[in-house]
């Protein structure tokens, strides 16, 4: 690991391979600086993590299918992505299938939605974070949804805003703390908007949201709650190469070991890391 990285570049294997077919449903890839710029306005200096970084890391995972996503410091310039994606044939490359989410704004033609989507992209993500300064209007957002739905993508999205105390309007939160256990706001919106069959959520960030250090037992009672809650709707990531990582970096093995410990079983576990993202992902 290089000083000041916020991943750990010699992974090792996990303690049990992943089922066949697994997913990592989020990473971020960057690309070189001098082809890739990133915006004035981007929220942070994108790291050294690149293409042949993150496909180590799976390589080493043992996982078959990783879905990139557009890092904010890009906005909707997709060409670091494009690039990615255009590595081996139809995604494929050296054992893994890549797929990409992108950043749709209004900037994005009808021409470029189908480029992306032929390149593999098969979701949006809308980042309500300002921070990240790429945060749609509504009715963008809305426009955005109405395109994206002719491609059948599906669409993700970052929120960190305050859980709302009206019970008529509540609003969807950010990462929750687990110090404050299954009894905050959030953690209940999240168990509200499971019961709708569109809504899917990832079991992940267990590292970063716990109030602890590895190996960050105060995530488990979540994961277990959200499985129980949409079996059928629930995907993992490792959100490599972990950007702003506020803790010692983790090993992406010990994230993959953490979902085994977070999950029930063996199905569970299939469920999670490969048959739910494949459906997602329209695999």
């Amino acid at each position: 690991m290089r000083m000041g990285e916020t991943f750990v570049r010699e992974t090792r294997s996990p303690g049990i391979r992943p089922p066949k077919g697994a997913w990592d449903c989020q990473v971020h890839v960057y690309g070189d600086p001098i082809r890739f710029p990133p915006r004035s306005t981007k929220a942070y200096a994108p790291p050294k993590a690149y293409f042949a970084d993150v496909h180590s890391m799976a390589r080493t995972l043992g996982l078959q299918y990783v879905s990139i996503v557009q890092a904010s410091v890009y906005g909707s310039d997709h060409g670091a992505l494009i690039d990615a994606l255009a590595r081996g044939t139809n995604g494929h490359y050296d054992g893994v299938n890549y797929r990409g989410i992108a950043i749709v704004t209004d900037e994005v033609s009808d021409k470029e939605l189908h480029r992306l989507h032929e390149a593999g992209v098969r979701g949006a993500r809308f980042n309500f974070w300002k921070r990240l300064n790429v945060t749609p209007t509504v009715a963008e957002f809305r426009r955005s949804l109405e395109r994206i739905s002719q491609l059948g993508w599906h669409l993700g999205t970052l929120w960190r805003i305050p859980i709302g105390t009206r019970a008529d309007r509540p609003r969807p939160p950010g990462h929750l703390a687990f110090s404050e256990g299954l009894q905050q706001p959030g953690h209940k919106i999240v168990l509200n908007l499971l019961q709708r069959e569109n809504w899917w959520i990832m079991l992940s960030h267990g590292d970063r949201n716990s109030a602890t250090e590895y190996p960050w037992e105060d995530s488990f009672p979540f994961a277990e709650v959200y499985f129980e809650a949409a079996p059928d709707r629930c995907v993992w990531a490792t959100d490599w190469p972990h950007p702003e990582y506020p803790k010692t970096p983790v090993n992406d093995a010990e994230l993959v070991e953490l979902i085994y410990r977070c999950l029930p079983d063996k199905g569970a576990v299939e469920k999670v890391l490969a048959t739910n993202p494949a459906r997602l992902h329209r695999e």
